[in-house]
């Protein structure tokens, strides 16, 4: 059966539990089969992208439509933009995925599946899923999770790091328990500065750190930050962090725990081997643009965390063509003040004229912009785009740096070639 929306083929209906096996068994055949198996299915994604390894192929995972492969183990793909052109809400099956650690859980049996509360609390739990979901009323939250690399294959000089194009990104309906309602059940003690998280993704050597994450006690109990099950209506996908995700509306994904399994408060400041992807990676530059000068380093650093104001033409690739007459579309998003302006210009930045933003989905979310234009002649065109957030920050012009490659939010351009 197709979904008449898009044309696309859905997938079949399965038992969810029995679901979890499968897809756990097609993942293993993929990222432990023999690479040959794994380029039969490759072809060029079209994204006209061509990075320091070359074109970039599309390959296909469980509950996965075909995505961009950046690498294999630990499994990390990327969305081909043009999904992003079928609105303002991201399909489970073209979500992107990012792992660090390569041990990542083919199957998690919800009859044993535990989250740990431990550390300066009152009362340790130990609570299943289903403990979970009945320890609070259940919240709904629209919110873009976004790669802190997203764009890194665009600066220049290039980085360190998985060259990516734009489409490490997505927004999803996640439903959850509060992480605060969480704690307080816990109840924090006195004197708690940070809580830290932990998945079930394992790392394969003993000398590679544990992925794990913190977040302020303020933040942690400010009510933001959600335990979610459910994504756009279903189980998140295991790729996504089946049971159970951390969901920290307005920040990078770094911070998203999937497979979430453990959360710990603490009186201290979290440090040491296990606090790598705090104290060592995930870090920029400590000053108000977050950047340095490129192909220098930062003096002081710190952690990275909110989103950057972004925007983006959605209904048009670079290098594809226009009609004369036409209705341009996009999205932009920021990190918690919502979009209040969004403009375009279709002369390269000489003029810009105001678009008319989409239904707004909660500040957290992707906003759509809409803006039919006609050009004063045909050949080669620059199409731009810059959003502005209620917090009143504007895209810049010229893009900023930093040695990461983190962070990248300066105003798009998009070649066409109008007919």
């Amino acid at each position: 059966m197709k979904n008449e929306s898009n044309g696309r083929r859905a997938p079949p209906r399965v038992d969810p539990q029995r679901r979890r096996l499968l897809g756990g068994a097609g993942l293993l055949a993929l990222t432990a089969g023999p690479v040959t198996s794994l380029a039969a299915q490759m072809v060029d994604g079209g994204e006209g992208v061509s990075f320091a390894n070359g074109p970039r192929p599309l390959v296909s995972y469980p509950q996965k439509r075909p995505m961009i492969r950046v690498h294999t183990r630990p499994p990390h793909l990327e969305t081909p933009f043009a999904y992003f052109d079928e609105g303002p809400i991201t399909a489970n099956d073209a979500f992107f995925v990012r792992y660090h650690l390569a041990s990542v859980p083919l199957a998690v049996d919800l009859a044993t599946y535990r989250l740990t509360v431990k550390g300066v609390v009152d009362r340790p739990l130990s609570l299943s899923l289903a403990e979970l979901k009945g320890l609070a009323a259940p919240v709904e939250v629209i919110a873009v999770n976004q790669c802190s690399g997203n764009s890194r294959g665009f600066f220049a000089p290039r980085v360190f790091g998985a060259q990516l194009a734009n489409g490490a990104m997505g927004n999803a309906r996640w439903i959850g328990v509060p992480l605060k309602a969480v704690l307080e059940r816990a109840g924090v003690r006195a004197g708690a500065r940070q809580v830290t998280f932990d998945g079930l993704d394992q790392p394969v050597l003993d000398s590679t750190p544990d992925f794990r994450k913190a977040l302020d006690i303020e933040h942690a109990l400010s009510g933001e930050p959600l335990l979610a099950w459910s994504m756009n209506g279903e189980d998140l996908p295991m790729l996504n962090g089946y049971p159970l995700k951390l969901i920290v509306p307005g920040y990078f994904g770094t911070y998203w725990v999937k497979h979430l399994s453990e959360i710990e408060v603490i009186d201290h400041a979290f440090e040491g081997k296990d606090a790598f992807f705090m104290t060592t990676g995930y870090r920029v530059p400590d000053n108000d643009c977050q950047c340095v000068a490129p192909g220098t380093a930062a003096a002081k650093t710190r952690p990275i965390s909110t989103l950057p104001t972004r925007s983006f033409i959605t209904s048009v690739t670079n290098g594809g063509s226009v009609q004369r007459r036409t209705a341009l579309k996009g999205i932009a998003f920021d990190g918690g003040s919502g979009i209040r302006q969004v403009e375009v210009s279709v002369d390269g930045g000489q003029r810009w004229q105001d678009a008319t933003l989409g239904a707004d989905l909660g500040r957290w979310s992707f906003r759509e912009w809409r803006l039919p234009v006609a050009f004063e002649a045909a050949g080669a065109a620059t199409l731009m785009v810059r959003a502005t957030s209620n917090a009143g920050e504007t895209q810049p012009a010229t893009a900023d740096w930093n040695p990461a490659g983190y962070r990248r939010h300066v105003v798009e351009s998009t070649r066409v070639t109008v007919a």
